[in-house]
């Protein structure tokens, strides 16, 4: 059994508090969210329901709102993909920052901008992952030094990105051209393979890999049996002249 959406097993107990009580929407507890997402950062730890309290306070309180913290607060939702945590978040953002600046029917205020380009960045990663695209997230994720600057505070994001590729992946093959993979995970030589054997668990067969089963991956047939027992009693024969009164309605 999954653990429970609005909770986490490494959320400090002043937060739960806060997240518990009316606290929660005292924009005095700002600056205390915003702290512990510095802290999920660096820590590699991840609380979705305290994120998504601190951008509901944003929403009630503009003037407190830190750029900085938002992008971080995506980049870890992107960390657990495919959960919907990233598009959870995406939707407590005004609507100015979710439409592509070219195209903004008005002008965000000043210094709004590079959010609005961040976010869209950040959008288009998500995207791409939850296409399957591993590959061209990595080749995108490279492609520009904004994406650096945005993924600078997250504590081993490469890695957690490639963890959490492996496991979709587990899901949904029992074997896969080495290369393919190689694209996928971004890596090559003794760090794929390392990572394949060592945290993975899988097996290098010259150019293939193998991924051992699970219930996710195994496809077996599912026979279901119904045993469905009716009362004799409640089908009586009907009399000839039943029959025809019920076929004269139907006419």
């Amino acid at each position: 059994m999954g653990i429970p959406f609005d909770e986490a097993p490494d959320r400090p107990e002043h937060i739960n508090d806060i997240l518990n009580g009316l606290d929660r929407y005292n924009p005095e507890t700002t600056g205390v969210f915003q702290d512990y997402v510095s802290q999920q950062c660096e820590n590699r730890t991840y609380d979705c329901y305290a994120n998504l309290a601190l951008l509901k306070l944003y929403q009630f309180n503009p003037h407190l709102t830190r750029d900085e913290t938002i992008t971080n607060i995506l980049v870890k939702a992107l960390t657990v993909f495919p959960s919907p945590d990233f598009s959870l978040c995406l939707h407590l953002l005004p609507p100015y920052i979710l439409t592509p600046f070219a195209t903004a029917t008005s002008n965000p205020a000043a210094g709004d901008a590079p959010l609005s380009e961040a976010v869209q960045k950040l959008n288009t990663l998500n995207n791409l992952l939850a296409s399957a695209a591993y590959s061209q997230f990595w080749s995108t994720l490279d492609s520009d030094d904004l994406y650096a600057d945005l993924t600078a505070d997250i504590s081993g994001f490469d890695e957690l990105m490639r963890v959490r590729i492996a496991v979709t992946i587990s899901q949904a093959v029992r074997e896969v051209e080495r290369g393919v993979l190689e694209g996928w995970l971004n890596q090559g030589g003794a760090e794929f393979e390392k990572f394949v054997k060592e945290v993975c668990g899988w097996e290098i067969q010259g150019k293939t890999v193998k991924v051992p089963s699970n219930k996710e991956n195994k496809a077996e047939g599912t026979v279901i049996r119904e045993n469905v027992k009716f009362d004799r009693g409640s089908f009586l024969p009907l009399s000839v002249e039943d029959m025809l009164k019920f076929s004269s309605r139907v006419l």
